[in-house]
């Protein structure tokens, strides 16, 4: 299957070709990037040095293939919709265009242009844990948010099993790849080191997110954290009745025991007993664990992946994977480094 990445000189582009270029099913025909255009890939990435011959193009140069990536700025994939689906007949978005179904939720979150809606009813969800079946033979796939993937993952259990008592905080903390390459006075070294900077107290667009697909209300805030890749998502949650570790762990065993990508952790050790993103880098997993008070009636689910891959481009190749029929783990079974 012959592949293009449009958007291949930023981080989550980057990694859909890192991906790719190991993938036994697929051919990495072109990538593309207005800024490095004429450019060879490992000048832009150069952990990718002598994997691949290819040069960035524009987008317009782009040629007829199997499997187009968009890993373009919000906005920019509904725009260029009708021309992607007529270089490609499988489109799989990254960007947050065609994530939302609710029209007013989205206009809360995402105000400005809208999808057409005609175009956004043939993207599906691309989260394969929750839509295995609508992403077979999907032609169109809209990837979640980073951070949005880790809450969801966390939280739908409960929420299916009806255990989630009124709204959700969900308290996140990301690293600085999250943020995109192009920088900006946040992002800049001095003023990103050694910070733990509340960027997003309320309202974060992630949230949209999170409630359409568990259905109960969430309260969101982010944190920007010193570290370069890694999510990880405190989900605090009243249960709607009494109940016991073992009969949460039985929820979350029966949702993921046959999921190849997401990691139950129960270690009784102080140092690894709950998730955590750094031994997670570059892998496409997601880790959950959780903890419940001694009275049964407050509980703290947490879930860490890496930012750019289970995040974005990993979870985007596992949905190309399930899509096409091929073993899903296909081109992700890298496991992450420890120590990092």
């Amino acid at each position: 299957m012959k592949a293009a990445v449009v958007g291949g000189g930023g981080y989550i582009g980057g990694e859909v070709v890192r991906l790719l270029l190991q993938h036994p099913e697929v051919e990495l025909a072109q990538i593309t990037s207005t800024r490095h255009s004429g450019r060879p890939l490992r000048v832009v990435h150069p952990n990718l040095r002598d994997q691949s011959d290819l040069t960035y193009v524009t987008d317009d140069e782009v040629e007829e293939c199997d499997v187009v990536f968009l890993a373009m700025p919000h906005g920019a994939s509904m725009k260029g919709v009708d021309r992607w689906s007529s270089v490609a007949p499988r489109v799989v978005d990254l960007s947050a265009d065609f994530r939302l179904t609710d029209h007013a939720r989205r206009e809360r979150y995402y105000p400005g242009p809208a999808p057409d809606p005609i175009w956004l009813s043939r993207f599906q969800a691309g989260i394969p844990e929750l839509n295995r079946d609508g992403l077979r033979g999907a032609s169109h796939i809209a990837v979640p948010g980073c951070m949005a993937n880790a809450a969801i993952l966390a939280l739908h259990p409960l929420a299916e099993a009806g255990l989630i008592d009124g709204s959700v905080l969900v308290d996140a903390r990301t690293g600085s790849s999250g943020g995109g390459r192009t920088p900006d006075e946040g992002s800049h070294h001095p003023e990103r080191s050694g910070a733990l900077r509340m960027a997003k107290p309320h309202g974060h667009r992630h949230t949209a997110e999170i409630e359409q697909a568990c259905g109960v209300p969430v309260q969101m805030s982010v944190t920007a954290i010193e570290a370069v890749r890694g999510v990880q998502v405190a989900c605090h949650i009243t249960p709607s009745r009494s109940v016991t570790e073992r009969e949460l762990w039985s929820v979350y065993r029966d949702a993921y025991r046959d999921e190849p990508f997401v990691r139950l952790v129960r270690e009784r050790s102080a140092l690894h007993r709950l998730p955590e993103p750094k031994i997670l880098s570059g892998s496409n997993f997601c880790d959950i664990g959780l903890a419940l008070n001694s009275a049964g009636d407050h509980l703290v689910v947490v879930s860490a992946l890496d930012n750019l891959v289970k995040g974005g481009a990993g979870n985007a190749v596992h949905c190309l994977n399930i899509a096409s029929g091929w073993d899903e783990t296909a081109g992700l079974s890298f496991t992450g480094l420890h120590p990092v």
